[in-house]
C-alpha cells in the first residue's frame, strides 16, 4: 500500500521563527557549507545543534507549540516540512 504524507513547507536560509504551532515532520537540507541547525519551541530544545549535510532529510516527528525556532549556523538552504 502506498502512503502519502502531504504537508506544508517553508524554505529558510537564516534563523526562522515564523511557525507558531503545529506538527514538525522534518527538515530537508538542499545545500550547506559548514551548516548547523538547532530546533526548539517554548517547551525547550527539540533537537540540539547538529551539523547537517546537503541532500539530507532529517525526520523530526514532533508537535511544537508557542513558536518553532530553527536556528541556522554557517550557510545553508533548507525546507521545513510541517502540518498545522
Amino acid at each position: 500500500m502506498e502512503v502519502f504524507e502531504g504537508s506544508d513547507r517553508l524554505n529558510i536560509t537564516a534563523t526562522n521563527t515564523a511557525l507558531k504551532s503545529g506538527n514538525l515532520i522534518g527538515i530537508l537540507v538542499a545545500s550547506s557549507t559548514s551548516g548547523t541547525l538547532k530546533v526548539a519551541d517554548v517547551n525547550g530544545t527539540i533537537c540540539n545543534t547538529m551539523n547537517v549535510t546537503e541532500g539530507s532529510f532529517y525526520r523530526m516527528p514532533t508537535r511544537f507549540m508557542g513558536g518553532l525556532t530553527v536556528t541556522v549556523g554557517g550557510t545553508l538552504n533548507a525546507t521545513i516540512f510541517y502540518k498545522i
